[in-house]
């Protein structure tokens, strides 16, 4: 390939957009060409914040794609568009990647791999947990035994909610979220909204990583209900699977944790325990070291996290040099992984509506 890797960004619901393109903008090989959304202050303003010049937007995302032709398009829809926008962006030809979650439910998911697989073009779906330094030392050592065959995952994961911070985590006061809740799709149920479908992925997902892709065989969930919401602010699903004498797993999603964890660690924690035969892990978000027990130290100790090196520190930096490269993009970020996360997370919701448990949807 001559030339920079270009990008666009199309579609602002997600904060996380800014997030990304300002890696974009960070790494030397790649160019931001343009983005698009129907919202022109919403872009423009993040244009401005993250330092590209707001002449890139274009308010018609088919121009934007025509005239571009870009490498790789990221899309942050709301979660119940993800399937839409990737069956209109995918026949320009691109490679996409969409920002948490996968979709709204696995019939989505589903379709949006199928767009992809038409063009012969890579699907991508980034979970910022995947890049925090405690899990991905987490996930090396299991691959290196440390604990033995995983057995159960355990989850906490949530914040004080996704209208009290915008990109760059720039806070929110919480009477304005407050006031915005009424109009936010982040609390819409035709729109994706709810804790269960923001964070659960997170879980499943991470939790489908750790387990080398073994799936559950039985999902119980429960949620709350706030008076004058029509979503969850907290969900705990447990995921029963067909391993000898393993226990359960629990994952469990919170909006309205008493802090933000890249602020100060909420308790419950944020982050994962995973337990194997002969260990476990405690690795919890933003965290210098994880906590590792294992049968020849059951006092445990504490294990300071890897230092991430580019290009295998960040969602944009790895997506690029998988795909100049011609390597897969693994783990997390794979549709397939990412499947059996959705599949999960839509047991999840069918048993949390069913009020029972029940089998893995397949």
């Amino acid at each position: 390939m001559s030339g920079k890797f270009k990008v666009v960004g199309i579609n602002f619901d997600h904060m996380h957009m800014g997030d990304l393109l300002r890696q974009a903008k960070g790494n030397p090989n790649v160019e931001i060409v343009g983005v698009s959304d129907a919202q022109p202050e919403r872009a423009i303003g993040v244009l401005k914040q993250i330092g590209v010049s707001e002449s890139l937007f274009f308010p018609d995302y088919r121009k934007l794609m025509e005239q571009t032709k870009p490498d790789l398009a990221i899309l942050c829809p709301a979660t119940a568009e993800h399937a839409d926008w990737t069956e209109k962006i995918a026949p320009f030809g691109s490679h996409v990647l969409v920002e948490k979650p996968f979709a709204a439910s696995l019939a989505d998911a589903d379709r949006m791999i199928a767009a992809l697989k038409k063009t012969g073009r890579q699907l991508i779906i980034n979970w910022p947990l995947r890049w925090y330094p405690s899990h991905v030392t987490a996930k090396r050592l299991v691959d290196e035994g440390v604990i033995g065959e995983v057995l159960q995952v355990h989850y906490y994961d949530g914040n004080r909610g996704p209208l009290r911070h915008l990109a760059d985590k720039v806070e929110i006061p919480e009477n304005i979220a407050n006031e915005k809740k009424a109009s936010s799709w982040w609390y819409k149920k035709s729109a994706g909204g709810g804790s269960l479908l923001d964070y659960l992925g997170y879980g499943t997902t991470l939790g489908t990583w750790y387990m080398n892709g073994r799936a559950p065989v039985e999902v119980t969930a429960m949620v709350d209900s706030p008076a004058g919401l029509e979503v969850d602010e907290h969900s705990i699903t447990i995921c029963r699977y067909d391993i000898p004498n393993s226990g359960l797993s629990k994952f469990e999603t919170r909006w309205g944790a008493f802090s933000d964890p890249w602020v100060a660690q909420p308790q419950p924690k944020c982050g994962f325990v995973i337990v194997g035969r002969s260990g476990t892990i405690g690795s919890y978000d933003y965290e210098k070291s994880i906590r590792v027990q294992t049968s020849r130290d059951d006092s445990g100790k504490d294990v300071p996290v890897d230092t991430l090196e580019p290009p295998f520190d960040a969602a944009i930096n790895y997506v690029v040099h998988c795909l100049t490269t011609g390597k897969p993009i693994e783990g997390p970020l794979s549709p397939a992984i990412c499947r059996t996360g959705q599949q999960v997370v839509d047991s999840a919701a069918l048993s949390a509506k069913e009020k029972r448990t029940v089998n893995l949807v397949p």
